[in-house]
């Protein structure tokens, strides 16, 4: 797995996962359980992952979208 995106704003960052998708690819959040374990106060970004021979695919899909 190769992280893509770490970010706080749990908005854009579903946003992201929904953008990787569309565009066929696996993503998956990591870090999810410590951002809710710490009560969402940002101190833990969550990451985007995908697998490595994604990785190029998906960082093109964000840089197109304005969003790497």
């Amino acid at each position: 797995m190769e992280i893509i995106i770490a970010s706080n704003n749990t908005i854009r960052l579903n946003f992201l996962m929904a953008l990787l998708r569309d565009a066929g690819l696996s993503p998956v959040m990591l870090d999810q359980n410590i951002a809710a374990t710490e009560g969402n106060i940002g101190m833990f970004p969550r990451r985007i992952a995908v697998a490595v021979h994604e990785a190029a695919q998906a960082r093109r899909v964000l840089q197109e979208a304005g969003e790497a």
